[in-house]
């Protein structure tokens, strides 16, 4: 195992594509070095192309035995620390509310809150030995709204807020800080898959219509940008006040007004 260096280490989950590539990418550039984790090895790989040297690459299935620990594991074994964890990664699906299947539900909670509360708790175990370090959660509006097609992602990011709570009250006395960001809509991969599917749903068959109506709710009239979201993502990993814990980041355009 490395030694402890001053350099600031940071793990980026869900980073293949979206806005977790984004998030890795401006880590790296600010001189963080940066470990990406994903099913997508080649997604992963683009992420990271001209920054081999300052970044660890980790394929697999944050869902798998142990993996959250291993993957955790395999940051320490390369750098010996661990100073802020991002877990980006996410699962969405669309289904009616009367033909909800269990294998979608399994597959929503096991990325989105069994893998996600492992990995806080194994990052926490690091980081409270170590005397300090932050994890940011990505939420969503969606763990405060009534949308009957898209329930169990739903329910995942309500329980993605319990577990940020949760986690910065545990983590606080050992100078670990746990926040969270409930980002709008963006023109991801995942976004797009799930409006897509939402149309079909709705038997809406002109989806530039749909989409228009879905962004005139949002006050401030426009979707998020990426990069935007991302930068403010960094924000608490990195810079944000040493007093904030247990916030639930609104940057919805006020989607989320609550």
């Amino acid at each position: 195992m490395a030694e402890h260096s001053d350099k600031q280490t940071a793990l980026v989950t869900g980073a293949a594509g979206g806005m977790g590539r984004e998030i890795a990418r401006i880590l790296i550039a600010r001189g963080i070095r940066t470990a990406v984790a994903d099913v997508d090895g080649n997604g992963l790989a683009e992420t990271v192309q001209g920054h081999e040297t300052e970044t660890l690459v980790l394929v697999g299935d944050l869902t798998g035995e142990n993996a959250p620990e291993n993957t955790i594991q395999a940051v320490i074994s390369e750098w010996g620390q661990l100073d802020a964890l991002i877990n980006n990664a996410g699962y969405a699906i669309v289904e009616p509310f009367l033909e909800m299947t269990r294998t979608a539900w399994q597959r929503t909670l096991g990325i989105n809150v069994v893998a996600l509360a492992l990995l806080t708790s194994a990052g926490g175990r690091v980081m409270k030995a170590a005397g300090g370090g932050r994890i940011v959660n990505i939420t969503s509006p969606a763990s405060r709204m009534a949308l009957p097609d898209y329930a169990a992602y739903s329910a995942s990011k309500a329980a993605v807020d319990s577990i940020t709570r949760a986690a910065a009250v545990s983590l606080a006395p050992f100078g670990v800080l746990v926040n969270s960001l409930a980002p709008g809509m963006m023109d991801t991969e995942m976004q797009s898959s799930t409006e897509e599917a939402m149309a079909r749903i709705g038997q809406r068959s002109d989806i530039e219509a749909f989409l228009a109506e879905r962004t005139a709710r949002i006050p401030l009239g426009r979707r998020a940008g990426i990069s935007e979201v991302a930068r403010t993502v960094v924000w608490l990993a990195l810079d944000s006040p040493d007093y904030m814990i247990a916030e639930r980041l609104n940057m919805s355009g006020g989607l989320d007004r609550d």
